[in-house]
């Protein structure tokens, strides 16, 4: 075989090479969009864990409810941007102004999936709630729901070529605070993660909110 045959060979075999590596490329991007497309799709993602729909600890009683950024109600809306102003325009500062503008946009986009925490009407505090069953609990959750405390906003995304669950927001009043229901609304993020075969769960802290700083890095470690 003379050496321009070979060189040809090698050319030829090395074409191949890099239209599979494109071709396997390109069948992973397709996989990811197919994965990320299907999670985005699907309205309630609390439906497949009936234990986190209720939570009663603490003194604390609440209950849990999907949502989506296109479908929310006035109310709902004008709540989110009080409770994201109680809460961030001291860390924000100066650039609060601009920052809630972004905020308003992310809120209402059709991608934006929530996770609404009410508290739980007629019912005390110091019941054993925990003996529910999960039928019972969502049951509550839908007759007697009382007014909002929290939300968690979070997406489906591409982050780095992986695909993520983004934690947007997740935002309580104060009253509520401190009492285990932020970590437990974490641990139900990282379940919907893993359910949608996400690579991660990513979330961006400012490092000038210490409580929010405190809370992912000492208690969630």
């Amino acid at each position: 075989m003379d050496s321009k045959t070979l060189q040809r060979r090698r050319s030829t075999n090395t074409n191949k090479e890099k239209k599979l590596k494109r071709s396997e490329v390109l069948a992973k991007k397709k996989a990811i969009e197919k994965l990320i497309k299907t999670a985005c799709a699907e309205n309630d993602q609390l439906a497949s864990f009936h234990a986190f729909h209720h939570f009663h600890r603490n003194g604390l009683s609440v209950c849990l409810k999907s949502g989506r950024g296109n479908e929310l109600f006035s109310p709902v809306k004008n709540y989110i941007q009080s409770l994201l102003k109680l809460n961030m325009e001291g860390p924000y500062g100066s650039e609060w102004p601009v920052e809630e503008k972004v905020k308003r946009r992310e809120m209402v986009d059709p991608e934006a999936h929530y996770i609404f925490v009410h508290e739980i009407a007629n019912l005390n505090a110091n019941e054993t709630a925990t003996m529910l069953t999960a039928n019972e609990a969502s049951t509550i959750c839908v007759e007697d729901s009382g007014p909002l405390v929290g939300f968690v906003q979070y997406r489906f995304v591409l982050e780095e070529d992986i695909p993520v669950l983004y934690v947007y927001e997740l935002q309580l009043e104060p009253c509520v605070q401190g009492k285990g229901l932020g970590k437990f609304l974490m641990q139900l993020i990282e379940l919907i993660g893993r359910k949608n075969s996400m690579g991660a769960v990513v979330l961006t802290v400012q490092k000038a909110n210490l409580l929010a700083m405190n809370f992912y890095i000492s208690k969630l470690r």
